[in-house]
Parts: structure tokens; sequence; C-alpha cells
């Protein structure tokens, strides 16, 4: 009887992983042109449908599209642009539900759905957060998903009456986990005091900082950016979902003609990013154990090698316009993690809204702008589409395929957000990991690591003993002040757990509230009068306006103000509770004072 073969005994390596590493199971898309003889006028809920049920059937499970909806147990929507501002509006109906309006359409019943905050970043994002979920053990099998009818709703909204107008109106009940808009720090009353209230302007003026910093004049600036983009559409040519499949030259990219007009100095339109599109994607990852559940191919696992998620500083805080260095520090850790380098990856695809995106990483890693692996799986923002922020979601879907057909490969995405402020960055690889770490039950995702906790440093602060002895001392008149009539003292430990033995703290401090350098602390602080603008940055207070509490050496009369006392107007800052502790500055300054510093926090030296 002929022995079995060495390849049939030999053990496949990815039955040693742990049942909850994160897997890409199945991606899909969705598109429509205005001009396409098949179009049907989708509403950004059909679209997302559509490419949901396309990524649940790329998933080729044993029981079919229906088991693995039911075993969906979290769904993530990124937000679309009509719903990324305050004012933002939408002309043919909304959805109140995004993420379970889609859910229902696919029969799953997820316990969870959450509506990302605003920003090119969130589908990669999205995806290194859930992966992490997964792999603590929190969710089984996720869909992300995304689209955009902007094309559409222009379309209709110009040139059909209202009777005739589709109604895109949903109101579908289940819990939402609405992050909001996540406009933090990109829109202030400063940057519109200098016309910086938009995307073009803003990359624009990054644009011209690097020329300025590169010293190319305007034309050989522009051909640089022609150069860049006319492979792009190369790409986008061959893509059956792309909004503007035309082969360009580079000189045609940036020569202004009356239908490639100047958007802002120094864009022509045919290089920034198109969003009247009608595009949808989704990607559905599952923990390992899920996909052998359900029978899911192994030949369509895809694994996250490495990830990272960073954020630049505002626009204004920025010291070098010509650059974002959080960006290549993000991209530059997930390929430290992930093993590789920039001459391993099979393929690329960068965030391309505005040439900057792109030639902003190709600066900081050594990436050739020219490199023949090409630079877009898609054709980029400009020719591809921009699906509002659900681009990179397309650029996720195209990388699996191009991985599954040459397995063995690594692919990057990066995802940017903002005016180069967010960015999400993973790479991807048909084979696990070497080495994927065992993550414990009931573990933080690794997404979330807990902070170091930082002492003080030697020197004129004093040893960290220093510190902590004035923090007990600190927490000391808390703790009794407040403790309930006739109850016993909690008893105070030492640094070694023991409990301490006589008393803790001098006599004459025992009801006093401890030193009077220490009372000083614990009283509250009385802030000044502040205004808050919409970035959540300190305005000083109108003139002829009392402000209700001031700064003061006594604190201040405890139970309501007297009667006519003035009131302080909405949105002013209130002061802090009673009892309120100090900040670490106050601790420094009082360290630095003579007395406590290498010694009893108590006595005098």
């Amino acid at each position: 009887m002929p022995s079995p073969s060495a390849d049939t005994d030999a053990p496949d390596p990815l039955d040693d992983l742990d049942p909850r590493t994160p897997v890409l199971v199945g991606v899909g898309q969705s598109s429509e042109r205005i001009d396409d003889a098949d179009y049907r006028r989708r509403s950004p809920v059909e679209l997302a449908a559509d490419a949901a049920r396309e990524a649940l059937a790329d998933a080729a499970a044993d029981g079919g599209a229906e088991a693995v909806a039911a075993a969906i147990d979290t769904v993530a929507g990124v937000r679309q642009f009509e719903i990324s501002q305050p004012t933002s509006v939408a002309p043919l109906g909304r959805s109140n539900n995004y993420p379970r309006s889609v859910a229902r359409r696919l029969g799953a019943d997820p316990a969870r759905a959450i509506l990302e905050v605003a920003g090119g970043q969130s589908p990669q994002h999205l995806v290194n957060e859930l992966a992490a979920t997964i792999a603590a053990g929190s969710a089984e099998a996720v869909l992300v998903f995304g689209s955009e009818a902007i094309s559409t709703t222009g379309h209709l909204a110009a040139s059909e009456p209202a009777e005739d107008r589709p109604d895109f109106t949903e109101h579908v009940e289940g819990s939402l986990e609405d992050r909001g808009y996540g406009l933090k720090g990109l829109v202030s009353r400063h940057l519109s005091a200098h016309g910086l209230t938009g995307a073009p302007h803003q990359y624009a003026l990054f644009e011209n900082a690097r020329r300025a910093r590169l010293g190319l004049t305007r034309e050989q600036y522009a051909a640089s950016m022609g150069a860049l983009f006319a492979p792009f559409t190369e790409v986008a040519a061959a893509n059956p979902h792309a909004s503007a499949p035309t082969v360009r030259s580079a000189e045609e990219l940036v020569t202004v003609t009356p239908k490639n007009r100047i958007i802002v100095d120094p864009y022509p339109r045919y290089v920034v990013a198109r969003d009247k599109v009608n595009q949808g994607a989704a990607a559905l990852l599952m923990s390992l154990g899920t996909a052998r559940r359900l029978g899911v191919p192994q030949d369509k696992w895809l694994f996250l090698h490495g990830h990272a998620d960073l954020r630049e500083r505002d626009l204004m805080e920025r010291q070098d316009l010509s650059s974002a260095p959080a960006s290549v520090a993000a991209a530059r850790h997930a390929l430290e993690v992930a093993g590789i380098t920039t001459d391993d990856l099979a393929t690329i695809d960068l965030y391309s809204c505005f040439p900057i995106a792109v030639t902003n990483i190709c600066d900081g890693l050594g990436l050739d702008p020219a490199d023949p692996r090409g630079l877009t799986v898609t054709g980029g923002l400009p020719f591809f589409g921009g699906a509002g922020n659900n681009y990179s979601m397309h650029a996720i879907a195209e990388t699996a395929h191009r991985l599954r057909a040459a397995p063995g490969g690594y692919g990057l995405v990066g995802a940017n957000g903002g005016n180069l402020s967010k960015y999400s960055v993973a790479v991807y690889s048909t084979t696990p990991a070497p080495g994927v770490p065992t993550a414990a039950p009931n573990s933080r995702p690794p997404s979330t690591p807990s902070r170091p906790r930082r002492g003080p440093p030697r020197g004129r602060l004093g040893h960290h003993r220093d510190l902590d002895r004035l923090l007990r001392s600190r927490r000391a008149p808390h703790r009794y002040r407040h403790r309930p009539t006739g109850g016993r003292r909690p008893p105070l430990h030492r640094q070694d757990g023991r409990r301490r033995q006589g008393p803790a703290r001098p006599a004459r401090h025992r009801r006093s509230g401890g030193h009077p350098r220490v009372r000083a602390l614990l009283r509250p602080r009385q802030p000044r009068r502040l205004l808050r603008d919409p970035d959540d940055r300190a305005l000083p207070a109108p003139p002829g306006r009392v402000p209700r509490y001031v700064r003061t050496r006594h604190r201040p009369p405890r139970g309501p103000p007297p009667r006519g006392h003035h009131q302080p107007p909405r949105g002013a800052q209130q002061p802090p509770p009673h009892g309120q502790r100090g900040t670490r500055r106050d601790l420094r300054r009082l360290l630095r004072r003579p007395g406590p510093v290498g010694g009893h926090p108590h006595r005098r030296r």
C-alpha cells in the first residue's frame, strides 16, 4: 500500500492560528453612471446594499449569503457627504439609520450598528478598529460599507420636477452608535477669516508650500502633477467602476481649457477629486473560527500584517505646511509592524484627492512617483471617483482581488482624511503574519493601549517618593472631610502595600485639612470667564459682561447666589466642583519651593 505523500502529512500552518485572528473574507463594489443604459437611480442605501450582497457572495460560504448574513453581529457605515456637516442637506431624503437600512436589505439583524465620523480615513480606520475588536473576542462577523449617490442626487434635483423625483427617506428602528461629524480642529473662525473654508483652498496652500520648498516654478510644478496622475488615468480606464475611464496625457491634465478650468491655484479640474459619482463598496471581516465554521474557503482569506491610525496637528499649528509627517509615520509604522519595506509591496494605493496627498507619502517613504508598480489600484479619486468618504473601501476591494490573484504578496492601502489631518493605513496579505500573538480573554483591544504612568524627573522637582508623599497628603483631607459621621478612617498604606503604622500626618494638621500649601492647592481654582468657538478654543469674554466667578484668594460661598446676582450666559465655563485637585503644574510649583522636597511633606527644612 503506498505511503501517504509528504504534502499530505505536512501540517497546515493555518491550523495553529488563534481562532480569533481577524481575516478579510469578502469584498464587493457597485456603481452606475447617469448615461448608462441600465441606469436605475439607486439611492445610497441601495448602492451599499448591492455592494454588501456582492461581498457576502464573494465569501463563498457553504451555507450561502443567507448563512453569512445571519452570522453578522456588527455593521459599520461610512458617513455620506450629505450627513457629514451640521448644515448639510439631502435634497432627495436620507435614512435616519443608514447602517441598519443596509442590514435590513440583507436580512441581517446585528447587535451593533456604527455610523463613523466624516473623513476619507473612515473605511480603513473601521477595518483597523473592528479587526482589533474581533481579535479581542468582542465580535465574530463584521460588515463595513459605504456609498455615495451624489451624481444621481444632483442630476435629479436639478432636472426633474419635484413630483417625479424619487424619495430616499427611510425610517428604521434600532440602536445606532453615531460617532458625530468629527470636525474638531478642521474648521474654525480663524480659518474662515482667511478664506480656508474648503478642501481645495487648504490643499492648494500645502501644494504651494511644497513648490516653494522644492524651488520649482509654476510650470515645472504643474508638469510634475501631470506626470504623477497620467498613469492613474490608465488604471481608471481599465476599471469598470470608474466614473471617468479616459486615458489622458500629463500635458492634457494640467493644460487649462474651458473643460479643464482652474479650481484654485495651482489645481485644474482634472487633478482634483471627482465627487459626483454613484458608487458603493463593502468589506466583510470575520474571526478565523467563524470563517471555518461557515465554510469560507482559505483562498478568500486576507490577513492584516500591520496597520496604524494617526492624526496630524491642526492646520494653523503646523511648523511646515509643505508636508504632513503624521501620515508618513503611520505608513512607516504599518510597514515596520508587517516586517517589510516598500520594496516588498506588490500593490500600493495612496489616497489621491489632490497631488500633495500622494507626493507627501512618496517623499516620506522614498517612493518614486513613476514607480512601475503604480500608486493606485483603482485609478485614483480624480479619475476612478472620490466616493465621498468611502473611496478607500474600493481600494481595499481592488487590493483583495489583486492579492488573491497572486498569493503571497503584500498590498498597502493608505487613507487620508481632513486637510492631511487623519491617516489610516494597513498592509494586507493572503498569508498570515509569522508569530501572530494570541489575544488573552477580556484583554484590551490592541488599538487602545493603556498609557504608561509618568512621574516627575529627578532633579529640581524632587524624587518620585516625594511626589507620592505629597499626593497622599493631598488626598487625605478629601477622605477625612467627607467621611460618614461616626465611620472609621480608611487605613493608609505604604508603597509596598503594607499598612502604615502610626499617624499618617502630624496631629496639628489632622483636623485642619493638612499643610497650608496643600490646602491652598485643594481649593477649587476659579477660572476666568471664557467662551468657546466651534473648534473648542477659548476666546475672551465680550466687554461689558461681568463674570459670576472671579479669581479670589477665598473660597466662593456655597449655595445658590443671592437674588439679583448676575447669572453667567449660556456657554460660559463653570467653576470646578468643590474640592477639585490641582494640576501637575501646581505640584511642580509646590515641589520647587523649599520645604517638602527631599523630606517629610509637612515639615520645613
